[in-house]
């Protein structure tokens, strides 16, 4: 059975990182994966996932007005979508990767931050949270030594 997941963390947590090794290891078995990524995330190009750690990949770009259950169906099969930073997703476009995993039996990874700096729910990790059937958080440190929860904005 197919799942909707969302691994969340606090940024430096190495979502991106854990995203792109999850990638990796579906196409080591040879899957074919769908890796997308919201046309907000412009920081290291507006078609690149890329973790601190060097790892960095071509992703599909997916604008505020796409549907992504019909660009997954132009892009062709694939056996498993990951999407990072998905918490820029909107909350509709959270509805049709969940419409993916139910109508097309596909698992979809959703690697993103929960809340903002001020601990309020983007829109579309909010929906990831209604509609999640696994949700995980990927803890990190904070400069303290204490796990991070959010970032500070000076």
């Amino acid at each position: 059975m197919a799942k909707l997941y969302f691994k969340y963390g606090a940024m430096g947590s190495s979502k991106s990182a854990q995203a792109l090794i999850t990638k990796f290891n579906y196409e080591e078995l040879g899957m074919s994966v769908w890796l997308i990524k919201p046309s907000v995330d412009t920081r290291d190009g507006a078609e690149t996932v890329h973790s601190r750690i060097g790892l960095e990949c071509r992703a599909r770009v997916i604008t505020p007005e796409q549907d992504v259950a019909e660009e997954y169906r132009r892009a062709g099969r694939h056996d498993v979508i990951i999407a990072d930073e998905a918490q820029f997703f909107t909350p509709e476009q959270v509805e049709q990767l969940r419409e993916l995993v139910d109508e097309e039996e596909l698992p979809v990874l959703c690697f993103g931050l929960r809340t903002d700096f001020l601990t309020h729910f983007f829109p579309g990790a909010r929906r990831l949270m209604e509609l999640a059937d696994s949700i995980t958080e990927i803890k990190t440190v904070c400069a303290c030594g204490r796990k991070a929860t959010v970032n500070a904005r000076l």
